[in-house]
């Protein structure tokens, strides 16, 4: 690599440990919502992930998102992922604009990732989400076109040692909830199923049964979300997050617990 070509700072513009700061001095179009796109109005066959959700549970947080993206009346995708590992101890789920959803994951995984490398240690729980928060509200100018983005963010505090879960508003207001949150169009579905069975002890197994059984109600009333697609074998993406770090469940881990949660239905248990 051409070491003329790296930029370089004076100690008054160092932009430290944020990647963010750096991208804004050396390539500011790259960063959402900087790019000075004016007031062109985003088109109506926007692509957009739906309903994702997130569960505090006694040893951590289960995060999962159903796998439907929509353009206005039109199924753009069947297999979209919506939720993703920011760290190794924390995780992202998106909800809204699918693609800047997708850079402002990639982005605060770099910026994470960056600042470690700079200090020498990672943020906090705390402090990550504070810095998906200024993404968020970086994101402001794109969200008054139509390009909303509104994540979820959730994490093992080693400091606290449990799960905490973090949502957001589109002007990049964060929130910390006590125990659950969801997103998206399906997301008041998905919050009224969970409020009636969350207890404060739920194991993760409990914590991701309950997690599917919230999405599978959500796409019983909303269209814009994918409910278990049992020909194409289609199935929400879910991960927990404990003190071992961030784990995706497997399709066929998910394709099990999804068949027996639908035949106890089809059988009324649970109802």
């Amino acid at each position: 690599m051409n070491d003329a070509a790296l930029p370089s700072f004076g100690p008054s513009l160092d932009p430290g440990s944020s990647f963010v700061d750096l991208l804004r001095r050396v390539a500011p179009h790259s960063v959402s919502g900087e790019s000075g796109t004016g007031g062109t109005v985003a088109p109506v066959d926007v692509t957009h992930g739906t309903t994702v959700l997130a569960i505090r549970y006694a040893d951590g947080v289960v995060m999962a998102g159903d796998r439907r993206a929509v353009a206005g009346m039109t199924i753009a995708s069947r297999r979209i992922e919506k939720v993703f590992p920011a760290d190794d101890l924390s995780g992202i789920a998106i909800a809204g604009a699918a693609g800047p959803a997708v850079d402002m994951v990639r982005l605060f995984q770099v910026q994470l990732e960056h600042y470690e490398k700079i200090e020498g240690e990672g943020l906090s729980l705390e402090g990550k989400a504070n810095q998906l928060s200024q993404l968020v509200k970086a994101n402001l100018p794109a969200a008054l076109q139509g390009f909303v983005v509104v994540p979820l963010f959730a994490g093992y505090d080693e400091r606290r040692d449990h799960g905490r879960v973090f949502s957001f508003d589109v002007t990049g207001g964060k929130y910390e909830e006590t125990d659950f949150s969801a997103h998206g169009s399906g997301g008041v579905h998905a919050r009224n199923w969970i409020k009636a069975s969350w207890t404060e002890s739920l194991t993760g197994d409990e914590a991701t049964a309950l997690a599917l059984r919230a999405l599978f109600a959500a796409a019983d009333e909303d269209a814009a979300t994918g409910g278990p697609d049992l020909v194409r074998r289609i199935f929400p993406t879910v991960a927990r997050i404990e003190a071992t770090g961030f784990q995706a469940l497997a399709d066929e881990q998910i394709e099990q617990l999804a068949d027996t949660l639908l035949g106890g239905r089809e059988e009324g248990a649970g109802t």
